[in-house]
């Protein structure tokens, strides 16, 4: 996401494309094939009117699918903040302390150093490692035990994400799937950064191999939500990161959403625009090129359904760029915002960070553990997700 919760140097992070180009319309004359097949002739006017009411029923439940309906996008915004897993000192995500804190994204799955087609946490903790070192399991199921819920995310800005450095799309589906059934996700979310974002070939192993793992969780009754988090500007997603979108969708992947990263804009923000200003700016050009990408994927949605298949996550407090500063006010007027418009999902970075940093800290320089701001005794996790409806809410 940025620099410090990513472990990249922060002017790399500034160098982020410029804004994107306008997305080609849809290409003439695309269309999905259509099976034509024959039914038997009811035997009368009663089976008549049940055979047309079964068809009837299954053309509007494949086209509600299509238009993202049937794959659970149509609930109210809800609220799940980022938790860096690998941070010192842990964060207690199985705390759950507050309804803003009851469901969390726990970040981030790489490729091991070890083996790049093996899954670890932040390049430092096998799975196993992971259970051992961390208590990571055990503290997933404390927190479902209290009614919270926890996804999973791979990728970020400081390590590789699978798909960029596993060749093997056998090994690769292994990875993610490993990974899914070790611990039953909320849902998988990429965030998709430089090299990772970048690799033509690495987002269409990723994209197939989700498909594939998608596919098989769907079939066997445990649907598999896919998320993806993209950079953007006050301009929309980057060229990448459209790019990203559309492979996934062409490999098949029945997409949750988009959630953007408002956050470290450099050069891309307006002196006139403050951070808030920024956030809604992405929001409105990403729903703008979100449509135009699920048509030419030959999925037809409506103003209304774009922006439930958005998500948007700010950097709380300090951002690592100069000058870029995320505050309580910003955050209570983007939940409105977000509320407001029937965004699907919001979330922040990260639920370590939510808290006012020491005296012996304050600077200059954001923190892995702390805001930056003067929070006095608010908490961004509650004025962006308290009094929300859970993801299944």
């Amino acid at each position: 996401m940025t620099a410090i919760n990513r472990g990249t140097e922060p002017a790399a992070k500034a160098e982020k494309e410029p804004g994107p180009k306008a997305v080609p319309p849809p290409v003439p004359g695309r269309s999905r094939a259509r099976r034509n097949s024959k039914l038997p002739q009811p035997s009368s006017p009663w089976m008549t009117g049940i055979a047309t009411a079964a068809i009837l029923a299954g053309v509007i439940f494949f086209w509600a699918w299509r238009s993202g309906l049937a794959t659970g996008t149509a609930q109210p915004t809800w609220f799940a903040g980022y938790v860096d897993v690998t941070v010192s000192p842990p964060y207690a995500f199985e705390q759950a302390a507050t309804s803003g804190t009851k469901e969390v994204v726990l970040a981030f799955l790489v490729a091991s150093p070890q083996d790049l087609c093996v899954p670890s946490w932040g390049a430092s903790y096998g799975l196993e490692e992971a259970n051992t070192a961390l208590g990571l399991e055990r503290r997933i199921a404390d927190l479902r035990s209290r009614g919270g819920s926890a996804a999973v995310s791979f990728g970020g800005a400081r390590n590789s994400e699978l798909a960029t450095t596993c060749k093997d799309e056998g090994k690769l589906r292994t990875a993610y799937r490993d990974v899914v059934e070790r611990y039953e996700p909320a849902f998988i979310d990429f965030d998709l950064e430089g090299a990772d974002l970048i690799d033509q070939a690495g987002g269409e192993r990723r994209a197939r191999a989700v498909a594939a793992l998608q596919g098989d969780r769907n079939s066997s009754g445990k649907e598999l939500a896919v998320w993806l988090t993209l950079p953007a500007s006050p301009r929309g997603l980057t060229d990448a990161g459209i790019a990203a979108a559309e492979q996934m969708l062409q490999a098949g992947v029945e997409l949750s959403g988009v959630n953007i990263m408002t956050m470290n804009y450099g050069a891309s923000r307006s002196s006139s625009q403050d951070m808030l200003e920024a956030a809604q700016a992405a929001a409105a050009a990403t729903h703008d090129q979100l449509g135009i990408i699920y048509q030419r994927a030959g999925i037809n949605l409506s103003r209304e359904q774009v922006w439930k298949k958005i998500g948007l996550t700010p950097m709380i407090g300090r951002n690592d760029l100069p000058g870029e500063i995320f505050g309580l006010d910003a955050a209570r007027e983007l939940k409105d915002y977000a509320v407001e418009l029937e965004i699907q999902r919001l979330s922040m970075w990260s639920l370590n960070r939510d808290a006012p940093c020491p005296s012996s800290e304050q600077g200059e320089t954001a923190s892995f553990t702390c805001s930056g701001v003067d929070q006095g005794s608010s908490r961004f996790s509650d004025l962006l997700g308290s009094g929300l409806p859970g993801r299944m809410g």
